[in-house]
């Protein structure tokens, strides 16, 4: 098994595609495509050193594209050895640059930079473009380009302006591609990356959730041994298949922990109770710690504060209830277990080697103090959340945990923005769940991917009976996204948004406008902060 790195902790027999992430803004969709066509992938840091890269024991290796030149003094950089690994290497634009410039080729920039679909027209049809239209449109961008084949590359398709826009050397097994095989504007693009999988790196499409399952408990045991384990359980899919999976793995050695830290939906910790446990064999402690979070957070209007205040008190909350469950025998707990996901490692900078910007900061990733004596255990760290539901659905959870949209760990202190006070967070709670009752009674719950209401630090002048109102503003955010990386908003019906208006503004004291937050991310988030 290679060794955990941060990223991947993969079976031997997992069949791994290494994408080095040159700081494209495609990357994440790369190892989507790739998970989707059969096979595991992982992001790495391009620097990353060749012995770490071949402890994997890749099946293949994607270089992606990114915004340098590789003219620019910095840009980042391969080990030019890995051509050498023996390994397929897929080179997308800026990879596919630097690939041909490392083995011999000139790039130099293109008459004009090109942005947006062409027409591409294919020579050769073996291997890399079986299949492939002989003419097709592509998605092109980039600024420079190889200018001229050495004699050990073979061109296999060109464009009006981009004379080799896929390429193959003759005695390695690196491929280029100038254009982007992974978004949608690429019609073809899906089958190209499969055919590098199954014709060029032999894959078999074996990689199956079930199977990540199975390899997963296995290293879940490896690491934690006969010790004890304790798992935050908040009640959403992602702790919730994090219990469920510890509880197969390791069985009585897990201690479930349910914050109450004042933060929460509407009756939240009855739901947690009643499912965890009445339904399930899960060993689960409820602790009411709502009076010291919110002391903590009385006057914080910053947001990265208000997520480290919170993240740091949650540890202590789990300190103190893990030597209070440890004094009543069977040793003290040397485990901590989070439901971190694959796009939390990426936004908040820790996933490979910092070369994420720090987009966010939670006590799933950020939030944690230096003096954490517990180890981390972090079973959903290498999969997005689509691919989360697809293993609880594996456990057996049911519908409503699995299909659940998520809720952030710091609760509702990100959703009442400014300074987080009890009557603002009951107010947000009646808003709440006035908005998640009408999408799930008009059915678009399933068809929506999160939907959640913010009360903004600001108040509006509104009329009600015969006088004049200084009240509250509410946002309705709701979005639809496959793995949380990008989001576009979600189409609500006019008329419902008018009936989740009407009863905000009619129901909850305080309240005279309702507003609908129409943007997408990038740029914006999905959370206000």
């Amino acid at each position: 098994m290679p060794p955990d790195a941060g990223t991947g902790r993969t079976s031997a027999d997992t069949e791994t595609i290494l994408i080095l992430d040159f700081g494209s803004q495609y990357a994440q969709l790369i190892a989507r495509r790739v998970r989707e066509a059969g096979a595991f992938s992982l992001l790495m840091a391009p620097d990353t050193p060749l012995e770490e890269l071949a402890a994997h024991t890749p099946k293949g290796i994607i270089l992606s594209g990114g915004p340098a030149s590789i003219h620019e003094d910095g840009s980042p950089r391969c080990d030019p050895r890995l051509f050498e690994l023996g390994i397929p290497v897929l080179g997308i634009c800026y990879g596919m640059q630097l690939g041909c410039h490392l083995l011999g080729c000139p790039v130099d920039a293109a008459e004009a930079r090109e942005y947006g679909r062409s027409r591409l027209t294919v020579t050769d049809h073996s291997d890399l473009l079986a299949s492939i239209p002989s003419t097709t449109n592509v998605w092109m961008s980039h600024g420079d380009q190889v200018s001229d084949l050495a004699t050990d590359f073979d061109c296999l398709a060109s464009t009006d302006t981009c004379p080799h826009a896929a390429v193959r050397h003759r005695t390695m097994p690196f491929y280029g591609l100038q254009f982007h095989p992974e978004v949608t504007h690429t019609p073809h693009g899906v089958d190209v990356l499969r055919n590098f999988l199954y014709e060029i790196c032999k894959c078999r499409g074996t990689w199956r959730m079930a199977d990540f399952l199975e390899s997963e408990c296995d290293r879940v045991r490896g690491q934690i041994g006969d010790g004890r384990v304790i798992c935050g359980l908040s009640g959403g899919v992602d702790s919730s298949v994090v219990a469920a999976l510890l509880a197969k793995a390791v069985g009585e050695q897990l201690t479930c922990i349910f914050v109450d830290n004042g933060l929460l939906r509407k009756n939240e910790r009855e739901l947690v109770e009643t499912t965890f446990r009445d339904h399930f064999d899960i060993d689960l402690r409820v602790v009411d710690a709502s009076a010291e979070f919110l002391a903590d957070l009385d006057g914080i209007d910053d947001p990265q504060e208000k997520r480290r205040r919170i993240g740091h008190r949650f540890i202590e909350v789990f300190r103190t209830a893990a030597a209070e469950v440890a004094g009543e025998g069977g040793g003290d707990f040397k485990f901590l277990a989070q439901g971190t996901l694959y796009p939390d490692v990426i936004e908040s900078g820790h996933g490979y080697a910092g070369q994420a910007a720090n987009i966010k900061l939670h006590h799933n990733v950020g939030g944690l103090p230096d003096d954490l004596e517990f180890e981390l255990v972090e079973p959903l760290r290498d999969l997005f959340k689509d691919e989360v539901r697809a293993l609880g659905e594996v456990l057996g959870l049911p519908p409503h945990i699995v299909w659940r949209h998520p809720f952030p760990g710091p609760g509702l202190a990100v959703r009442c923005l400014g300074a987080v006070e009890r009557d603002k967070l009951d107010l947000l709670r009646e808003c709440d769940e006035i908005l998640l009752e009408e999408i799930v009674s008009h059915n678009l719950y399933r068809s929506t991917d999160q939907v959640f209401t913010v009360l903004l630090p600001v108040q509006s002048v509104g009329v009600m009976g015969d006088g004049r109102t200084y009240e509250s503003v509410v946002a309705v955010r709701a979005v639809e996204t496959s793995d949380f990386m990008t989001a576009d908003w979600a189409r609500i019906p006019y008329d419902v948004l008018a009936i989740v208006s009407n009863r905000i503004i009619n129901e909850v004291p305080g309240v005279n406008r309702v507003v609908y937050d129409i943007s997408s991310k990038p740029p914006a988030t999905i959370e206000w902060e």
